[in-house]
């Protein structure tokens, strides 16, 4: 799976990478809902660490479509919230 993160670059992630990112992004959803900033920031930074230390990062002049994409660390809690749908950031 090839995972965007918005104004940063791609990774390529394996089937076995996403258990742990599918908990960090269901985190990072009940900090949406709760409306909790503090938790929202630490959860969205561990989800794009995450992605960032376990996958393995694309060229820039890559031109792979992204099977998912994430929004950057400094992404707003309202910004991200209009991002999440039934599964939240990452489907599954």
């Amino acid at each position: 799976m090839i995972v965007r993160i918005l104004g940063e670059g791609q990774w390529t992630v394996t089937d076995e990478q996403l258990p742990t990112l599918n908990t960090l992004d269901a985190a990072v959803e009940a900090a949406v809902e709760a409306e909790d900033q503090s938790s929202f920031s630490n959860t969205l930074s561990a989800l794009l660490d995450a992605v960032r230390t376990g996958g393995e990062p694309l060229p820039d002049e890559s031109l792979e479509d992204s099977d998912l994409i994430l929004p950057p660390s400094d992404a707003t809690l309202e910004e991200v919230r209009e991002l999440l749908n039934d599964d939240g950031l990452i489907p599954g």
